[in-house]
């Protein structure tokens, strides 16, 4: 084994500062999602207007299409050199 190849098998694509850039865009992804859920009624006749309300239109999409940039960002981040 020639060691241009032992080289390659032991480093990662990123480094851990885009690691850590990710984890933290995921955890805003995964906040918006949370913010989305719920809002429906157990009875079929009757309609809940929550389903409606600012946290579930605007913040939480709002959060989600953040955390996508934030990941955007970390797969671009350039190496310390």
């Amino acid at each position: 084994m020639s060691k241009k190849q032992v080289n390659k098998q032991g480093t990662f694509l990123f480094e851990r500062r885009n690691y850590i850039v990710m984890l933290i865009g995921l955890a805003v992804i995964t906040t918006g999602f949370i913010l989305m859920a719920g809002g429906s009624s157990d009875d079929p006749d009757y309609f809940n207007e929550a389903m409606y309300n600012f946290r579930r239109i605007r913040l939480a999409p709002a959060l989600v299409l953040i955390g996508f940039g934030i990941e955007f960002y970390a797969i671009l981040l350039k190496p310390k050199k």
